[in-house]
């Protein structure tokens, strides 16, 4: 990072681990990447009936904007992070593990020096990829409920809820949190040695609720129900757990609810 030469020199030849095992340069990856976003791109115009001459104006008008950089995608932990690498499993897509502490600032690095890629998490967003397209109004009711039932059951009237209808229905929640805002907390965390409190760099989290899973549509349709507060602490503490680590009153509160539902069920 701080040779620029020998950076130069050693920028075709540093190799990444892709959760297969695989190693690859970041010409490999780029390569994979743009041939999978070709096929894509393909079997979506192979599905479209037509397109409207004012729509393939609409096109052409966006030929000057500058080029879409090549997304590499990364994990940083395949054990915490494993229900999202399933999902990428499932849609036949690959992420590069970067789980050390150089990792962070290097992939920074390569940004400034190449200007068509850019890394991002495997949890920074849903993609396309894994939701069915849905028209916004259709789940405009359903995101509005939900959003009430959850910011009231956690007590968090700022709470970012967002629904969507992802392919794999056995999903209940997840947790999603934009790259640059991860990039910003662990910066900070990196100048918080001085004993500053690391819970004022958390926040900026977005709870993603399957509208396909079982469990979320019961909540939606049983919203008076006594047991749905509990239900939505449950949701979103998984979610979470997949995203980061529990703090100790999390766990415990985490742990203890776990029991009152085995014990709901025990009763039935």
């Amino acid at each position: 990072i701080k040779d620029s030469k020998f950076g130069e020199k050693m920028a075709d030849s540093i190799l990444y681990k892709n959760l297969d095992g695989k190693y690859l340069t970041i010409k490999d990856l780029v390569k994979e990447e743009e041939a999978a976003k070709a096929d894509s791109t393909e079997t979506e115009d192979k599905t479209e009936d037509t397109a409207s001459a004012e729509e393939k104006k609409d096109e052409s008008s966006d030929a000057n904007k500058e080029p879409e950089k090549t997304t590499i995608f990364y994990v940083t932990d395949e054990v915490q992070q494993s229900q999202y690498i399933n999902l990428f499993r499932e849609e036949g897509k690959n992420a590069v593990i970067l789980k050390h502490n150089i990792d962070a600032p290097f992939i920074s690095h390569l940004e400034m020096k190449n200007d068509k890629i850019k890394f991002q998490r495997i949890d920074a967003d849903l993609t396309e990829d894994f939701v069915e397209a849905t028209d916004e109004a259709e789940l405009k009711e359903t995101t509005d409920s939900l959003t009430e039932i959850f910011r009231k059951a956690l007590g968090n009237d700022k709470l970012d809820v967002k629904v969507e209808k992802m392919k794999n229905e056995n999903i209940s929640s997840m947790i999603t949190l934009s790259e640059e805002s991860r990039r910003m907390q662990d910066m900070m965390k990196m100048y918080s040695m001085n004993g500053m409190d690391m819970g004022m760099f958390g926040g900026g989290e977005t709870l993603v609720l399957n509208a396909n899973n079982k469990l979320v549509q019961y909540i939606f349709e049983h919203k008076d129900s006594e047991n749905v507060p509990m239900f939505c602490e449950q949701l979103y503490d998984l979610a979470m757990i997949a995203h980061k680590t529990l703090n100790p009153d999390e766990m415990t509160k985490f742990i203890a609810r776990s029991n009152e539902i085995l014990e709901l069920l025990a009763e039935k």
